[in-house]
């Protein structure tokens, strides 16, 4: 199930369900260690002597408050004439998740209400050993295993604390305790427990009223303690209105120039850029996504930074103007990346290695269990952030043990007959060859290296970068293209006589051999590619986008069809037609494409790794952090474009500019 509207500060994430129940609490990394368990934090109101939870009989719409990351959830039941708008927040600086509760009465007479909420916390993954008491001190609710605590209070009714409580075992389902309304006020349990709070509201006929709950994480008593005391002095309110005025700043500190887009890819692309920022920590890492629905596929999930697509999210953050979150990025890589000069498949957030499925060893000889587009694309990456920002301290600081290392690790991970790169894992993580996506990125990887040591004054260990960048290009052309299918091959790979074998399979990945510079956009061989991906992987439905390649089975939907769209494949067509343009006719093919992503996305404007061919609904993990980033940097390559074509041949100035223009001084 889709996370809609995650809220977050980097150390603390919240999701929600398409329901708008609270079902994943990320503590003290993005993505590491989730204190929710297998059951939704629920949400029931009882009024006239009845209950009903969420969703049961509830019409429920979910998005945000307009440039901000603070959502806006409506509840409304006809049959109980209520209607409850919930605004959830995580604070921008203090570890805790707020929310503001606005019921209101549509049934004109005087309502005694009652909200109540669980909480089935299994702090750090399971439900062994947690504790949930009241602390009368406070009258609030914590939850507490080792040093990660949680605690639960409310405002409402003019005071602090709440008065409706209770905590049990959850197995026994304590949460039915408030279908009376009422709760038994049982003070403490251990194991596996839950606790429940209610909050009671008295409504005049047509009237509102307020309340606020929240949740206070911190690695001891004492720290959610002072949490809880900040919110209580600085008053919920504001906390909201701060968090609020806050992520309203930082979407609109570049001031883009909207009116050249679309309204609602406008406003798709400040909603990503907020989703993106929930996926990242402080620390650096740029986790693929949190949806722990996922984990029903193959026990895991994808809250994990691989290195590949972090990059690419980086390089979409620079290009927006958010260098302070991409430089973390790349620090947090210095740190990472393995003493041989590789990144390995994916790393936990607090940067340990994770989960892999890549063998050191097959075929009765050992192997890198890599994917070697990863360690090029960081590098890569790199490279577009220096020539933006000119950051020379980071740049000196990683020079050697990142820039030297990968590089050199590249030049030596390489079959030194043909110029290629040795056999690595796709970026697909399905297959072991030579991967035109790879080609591709260790020729941007290569040449990025090249750029950095010639600037540091290695002109000889650039040259030497250079000519094998140039030798793998002259490979690529020798090995790669296909001349009878009149594209390049997905793969190939050579056998134990050495004879090649082509996988001639469409993929969208292919598009790699000109993202990072092996190609120009117009190079013929390049055209033909990308003509026959459109004409071969389109999702020829009501829906279309474009799928990753022939016969995808990743969450199947229809053997009809090549596969299921994607955002980020039906972005790389889009960045495609973006570099190939030369007139503004040809730019807005890719503004077209632009508009298919924007129609596609939840209403929050999350965007799931890919979406069902037939009905549009999210499937696998929602939100993809790599397709909101990919969405911006799409757009932002448009607006780049944009202001290139229309620029005056006689004075060399565009008639648009991608900032708002400045005001004239008076």
């Amino acid at each position: 199930m889709p996370r809609d509207i995650p809220v977050s500060n980097g150390s603390l994430l919240v999701t929600f369900d398409r329901h708008g129940l609270l079902r994943d609490v990320f503590f003290p990394y993005v993505g590491q260690e989730n204190h929710a368990g297998r059951d939704p934090f629920r949400m029931g109101v009882w009024v006239d002597g009845a209950i009903r939870w969420v969703p049961d009989g509830w019409k429920v719409s979910l998005d945000y408050l307009d440039d901000s990351l603070v959502t806006n959830v409506e509840l409304s039941s006809e049959e109980l004439g209520l209607k409850v708008v919930l605004n959830d927040l995580v604070d921008f600086h203090e570890n805790v998740f707020l929310r503001k509760l606005t019921v209101e009465d549509k049934a004109g007479r005087e309502r005694d209400v009652r909200i109540f909420f669980s909480h089935p916390f299994e702090i750090n993954g399971n439900a062994i050993g947690d504790t949930a008491a009241l602390r009368p001190e406070i009258q609030g609710l914590v939850h507490y295993k080792g040093d990660r605590y949680f605690l639960v209070n409310a405002f409402a009714n003019n005071k602090a604390g709440i008065d409706l409580f209770t905590i049990g075992n959850r197995n026994k389902e304590i949460w039915r305790d408030a279908e009376d309304g009422e709760l038994s006020a049982q003070p403490i349990a251990q194991g596996s427990v839950e606790s429940v709070a209610g909050i009671p509201l008295r409504l005049a006929p047509h009237s509102s009223d307020t309340a606020y709950y929240w949740i206070c994480a911190g690695k001891s008593w004492n720290e959610v303690s002072a949490i809880n005391g900040a919110v209580l002095k600085k008053k919920p309110e504001t906390i909201l209105a701060r968090t609020r005025d806050y992520w309203k700043l930082w979407v609109e500190k570049e001031e883009l120039n909207y009116d050249l887009m679309p309204l609602r890819i406008a406003r798709l692309y400040r909603r990503s850029l907020l989703i993106a920022r929930t996926q990242i920590n402080n620390c650096g890492a740029i986790i693929a996504g949190n949806d722990s629905d996922v984990i029903q596929f193959n026990r895991d999930t994808y809250s994990y930074m691989w290195p590949r697509d972090a990059a690419l999210c980086a390089y979409g953050l620079d290009l927006a103007g958010y260098p302070e979150i991409t430089r973390s990025f790349f620090e947090f890589c210095g740190k990472i990346v393995e003493r041989e000069g590789y990144f390995l498949h994916k790393y936990t957030p607090s940067g340990m290695p994770a989960s892999s499925w890549h063998p050191w060893f097959a075929d009765d000889s050992m192997q890198l269990p890599i994917q070697e587009d990863e360690t090029a694309l960081v590098i890569w990456s790199l490279w577009q952030h220096f020539r933006r920002y000119k950051d020379i301290e980071l740049i000196k600081a990683l020079y050697k043990p990142l820039i030297r290392g990968a590089a050199d690790f590249m030049m030596n991970f390489r079959d030194l007959k043909t110029g290629l790169p040795l056999p690595s894992y796709d970026l697909w993580e399905e297959q072991r060859g030579i991967s035109a996506f790879t080609c591709g990125a260790v020729f941007g990887g290569l040449t990025a290296a090249a750029n950095f040591t010639r600037a540091f004054g290695e002109t000889q260990i650039a040259d030497e970068y250079e000519r094998g960048a140039q030798r793998l290009r002259e490979a690529m052309d020798r090995h790669l293209y296909m001349a009878a299918e009149g594209r390049f091959a997905r793969m190939i790979r050579f056998d134990q006589d050495g004879a090649l074998h082509a996988d001639a399979t469409v993929d969208a990945s292919i598009a790699g051999v000109c993202a990072f510079g092996a190609y120009p956009a117009n190079d013929e061989r390049v055209v033909n590619s990308m003509r026959q991906i459109r004409d071969r992987l389109w999702c020829k439905t009501g829906i279309g986008g474009l799928a990753r390649y022939e016969g995808d089975g990743y969450y199947r939907a229809s053997h009809d069809l090549p596969g299921n769209p994607w955002f980020v494949t039906t972005l790389w067509l889009a960045q495609y037609e973006i570099a190939a343009a030369g007139t503004r006719e040809e730019l807005d093919r890719s503004l077209r494409l632009l508009e298919w992503v924007a129609d596609r996305a939840l209403q929050s404007g999350v965007l799931a790794e890919q979406v069902h061919p037939m009905s549009g609904e999210p499937l696998s993990i929602s939100p993809l952090t790599w397709s909101s980033a990919a969405f911006v940097t799409a757009v932002q390559e448009y607006l780049e474009k944009l202001i290139a074509i229309e620029q005056c041949t006689a004075c060399g100035q565009s008639k648009f500019t991608k900032t708002k223009p400045s005001l004239p001084r008076i």
